[in-house]
């Protein structure tokens, strides 16, 4: 708590002085303190993303069928089922590898320096050599290297918003605060990683490396790992399939003993049965669906850092969002002029001085003018970027006056500062002097009280208490809706005492505006079911002026009624906006909408935002203004850092969702019609009307293709009007008719047409047979691209992968059939007569789904959003 002592006893307390600690204490604090860095987590090595490759159970059940097949000389097996495990494999960690290597493109590699007193002489060093009791110099412009007691310091002001959210720079002083004090009301420190935007300083260092508040937050983001929704389906999937698998496989091998058969031949039987169980391409799937969603997102800004992030987003029923440089473009605007006792708007939003005005009084045009020529700040264009040296706020004031037509630069040349009375936290004035003209600027009721006149409709009148009044209370009440308001006057002649008899001219209010295409997104969000919140290091007011333009619903509070709340868990549903909140306010938020079942997404670019980041199903950080511990924290960024990019990677987090449950639908609705044809054959005692590498060829190319190419559909025209599945929800919901009634229908008529047709040619039986399943699941295909409406409502070409996939399967088929191939897959040549039951089974069990989808389709109420 050396904020709350005094800086004297500070230097005491860390055995220095103002001249700094010698060379000797420095290597003795080095070796009791260590180097000012961050711990850095184990970076991810290639051997790291290789293992975790096979950490699925799916593919630990496929490696046992390869070691099973090869104990069996399945060779062909074997080999057939480790091929989809390396592929599987080599995509994962081809995108993996990819995503990391793009994290670390992204992440700025800068060498920090520090201003120190060594042996009492000022040097510069880097700012890893400081320790605690070194003495540093801090002026404008620096990013402050650890954190630190100010000793002294000279109209000091420090831009915090990376590490509090508050936009605004804080102004420090000497004096201790209070011990009570949160970081930003810690107004005698400067923290590591804050930059200082006017002033200087001689600050004593108290802490470094994870001692700091940033190394508190970095620290604090090893206490959040967890599973996506998606990982935790598919680990529950594999171990039922691989109960499905062991109970298939002894009862296969029991029914077949039981009947007389050779315990050698039986099991031989029930391995294969096992192989048609097992959707061996369903990893592989999986993999590249997300691995597609992935580059789209990337394609719109949104990078990816795991595969199952892809899908997770899209289930999310929350987003927590920071508000500075996330919701708002971190940069102060003028919106508001009071002059001629009239509210003027001023157009455009952040830092760009194109979108112009007509002023239409001098009067307007002198409070512009004061605004730009009381100011040490300046307006840059940087690769058509506009940025502000300096103060936000007075760089907001340029800006404006740009607007109007008025160059701060041509003005000075006109009228350059002759002298000029320094703005300090007491005073809250700061005055210029150009030759015989006097600026003033300043908190409205500071300036007031130096004020006699009032300059209105081009006549100079005396300043009543009335006006002062009334000038305090439209001061009020634009602060009331989040603004910032400084008063402006001036005089000409007497410059000898500068700061009496000014003449009151205008009020200009500002605010760090919303990014314009936020609100569209926000309305978009709500009409999905997802929840936006707003959590700021900033002041309530502002907060609460920001939501409320923003469309933002809910209850307001503060970091510090989150202490005090006994019931903050039950009504955390409720709030839409907290203000003044620290990490650990940030984390509670998330854990207690968690604890509701809430899927979160927490969005940020500042350290402030790292343990909600990772503590959250999705963190979500900014590309650009992001710190290096935020991205490491999340598992997506915003490479523009456009809250609008969120709303497009939720939409492609519910397509990459949408097409896991299609091609799961096509995947299991086949293998399940396997089974049940090979189990009920065994039950009549017919013979097999399947061998193995029959069932490897459905299961490797005949269902691989289509359902590669379902990761490849659109998404829904509807899919941002429906509401987020529940966190639990069955990834089968809705399914039944795919994978219950239909494999039914299909198993019933393969068996009761290789029951009629065996005795005759048991060849021929088996190649109908087999070639019934694939152009059924070729047809079945076409139906999985809606799974709630007939495909007849949807653009049936929209996917040309599927098209060729169909296409491309159904040539293979027939190439097996047709070639010298056949004798591989124990087949024979069909004539045009054996194909028409073929056909009538398959596409009788296409319109089957389709008539289903149909009448379940008009039997359930539409969803009021759809």
């Amino acid at each position: 708590m050396y904020y709350s002592i005094d800086s004297k006893q500070v230097l005491k307390d860390l055995k220095t002085t103002e001249k700094g600690l010698t060379t000797t204490e420095v290597e003795e604090r080095v070796k009791e303190y260590g180097r000012n860095v961050l711990q850095e987590k184990n970076k991810t090595t290639i051997l790291d993303i290789i293992i975790d490759q096979f950490t699925s159970p799916l593919v630990w059940i496929l490696i046992g069928a390869v070691i099973v097949s090869f104990l069996l000389n399945e060779v062909t097996d074997a080999l057939l089922i480790l091929g989809i495990i390396i592929l599987n494999t080599i995509l994962g960690f081809y995108q993996e590898y990819r995503a990391e290597k793009t994290i670390e493109a992204l992440k700025k590699i800068t060498g920090l320096q520090a201003k120190v007193y060594r042996n009492g002489v000022e040097q510069k060093i880097s700012s890893e050599e400081l320790v605690p009791g070194d003495v540093i110099l801090l002026e404008t412009g620096d990013k402050v290297p650890a954190d630190a007691r100010i000793i002294e310091q000279t109209n000091l002001q420090s831009l915090e918003s990376a590490l509090t959210g508050e936009s605004t720079p804080v102004e420090k002083q000497e004096k201790p605060v209070s011990k009570s004090a949160l970081i930003g009301d810690q107004h005698s420190m400067v923290f590591s990683g804050t930059n200082i935007v006017s002033g200087r300083a001689k600050a004593v260092v108290c802490a470094t490396g994870m001692s700091t508040e940033i190394g508190k937050v970095a620290a604090l983001i090893s206490e959040s790992e967890g599973e996506t929704p998606l990982q935790i389906k598919m680990d529950d999937l594999s171990k039922k399939i691989g109960l499905i698998v062991i109970g298939v496989t002894l009862i296969v091998t029991a029914a077949g003993v039981l009947r007389g058969d050779e315990l050698f031949e039986i099991f031989l039987v029930g391995v294969a049965l096992a192989v048609a169980a097992i959707p061996e391409g369903l990893p592989a799937v999986i993999t590249v669906g997300l691995a597609i969603g992935i580059n789209r997102m990337a394609g719109k800004n949104a990078l990816i850092r795991k595969l199952s992030g892809a899908e997770t987003l899209g289930s999310c029923t929350v987003i927590c969002s920071d508000k500075t440089g996330t919701l708002t473009h971190n940069q102060m605007t003028v919106k508001k002029l009071f002059v001629n006792n009239k509210i003027i708007d001023v157009p455009g939003s952040g830092y760009d001085p194109s979108i112009s005005f007509k002023t239409k009084s001098k009067e307007e045009l002198l409070l512009l003018e004061i605004g730009a020529l009381n100011n040490h700040s300046r307006l840059l264009r940087e690769q058509n970027e506009w940025t502000v040296a300096g103060d936000p706020t007075e760089g907001a004031l340029l800006v404006a006056a740009r607007k109007a037509g008025l160059s701060e630069e041509k003005l000075l040349k006109e009228k350059p500062i002759t002298s000029e009375i320094e703005f300090t936290s007491e005073r809250k004035l700061m005055t210029t002097i150009h030759e015989d003209v006097v600026y003033c600027k300043g908190a409205s009721e500071e300036l007031l009280a130096k004020c006699a006149f009032k300059q209105e409709d081009g006549v100079t009148k005396k300043l009543t208490d009335v006006d002062k009044k009334a000038i305090l209370k439209t001061t009020i009440d634009l602060a009331s809706n989040g603004l910032r308001v400084l008063a402006f006057a001036f005089k000409e002649g007497d410059v000898k005492e500068p700061e009496k008899n000014l003449i009151f001219v205008g009020l200009q209010a500002m605010i760090d505006p919303p990014r314009k295409e936020v609100k569209q997104a926000i309305q978009e969000c709500a009409q999905a079911g997802i929840k936006v919140v707003m959590i700021t290091g900033d002041h309530l007011a502002t907060a609460k002026a920001i939501a409320k333009e923003l469309g933002i619903t809910g209850d307001a509070i503060t970091g510090n009624e989150i202490e005090e709340l006994k019931n903050f868990d039950e009504i955390v549903e409720k709030i839409g906006v907290y203000a003044r909140v620290n990490p650990a306010h940030k984390m509670k938020i998330v854990k207690a909408l968690q604890a509701k079942g809430h899927v979160v997404a927490m969005t940020g670019d500042g350290i402030n935002d790292a343990p909600a980041l990772k503590q959250a199903e999705i963190g979500i950080a900014m590309g650009i203004t992001g710190t290096d511990v935020s991205k490491e924290a999340s598992t997506m960024i915003l490479a523009d850092d456009n809250f609008l990019s969120i709303k497009t990677a939720v939409e492609e987090g519910r397509r990459v969702y949408d097409n896991i449950r299609k091609y799961l639908a096509y995947l299991f609705s086949g293998n399940i019609t396997e089974v049940l044809v090979i189990f009920i054959s065994i039950l009549l005692n017919l013979p097999l009307p399947l061998v193995a590498v029959q069932l490897l060829w459905i299961n490797l190319v005949t269902d691989g293709l289509p359902a590669l190419a379902l990761s490849f559909e659109p998404k829904e025209d509807n899919i941002m009007k429906k509401p987020p599945r529940k966190k639990n929800e069955s990834i089968f919901k809705d399914m039944n008719h795919y994978i219950i009634s239909y494999p039914l229908i299909l198993t019933a008529g393969i068996i009761l047409m290789f029951a009629s047709t065996y005795a005759q040619d048991l060849m021929k039986a088996q190649t109908m047979a087999f070639t019934t399943i694939v152009l059924a699941e070729l047809f079945q295909a076409i139906s999985a691209k809606n799974l709630d409406k007939p495909v007849i409502n949807s653009k049936l070409f929209s996917n040309k992968w599927l098209i060729l996939a169909v296409l491309g399967s159904f040539i293979l088929q027939l190439g097996i059939i047709y070639t010298p191939f056949n004798k591989l897959f124990e087949l024979t040549p069909l004539s045009i007569i054996d194909w028409i039951p073929i056909t009538i089974i398959a596409l009788g069990c296409f319109l089957y789904l389709e008539v289903t989808k149909w009448f379940l389709h008009h039997k359930v109420k539409p969803n009021k959003n759809q």
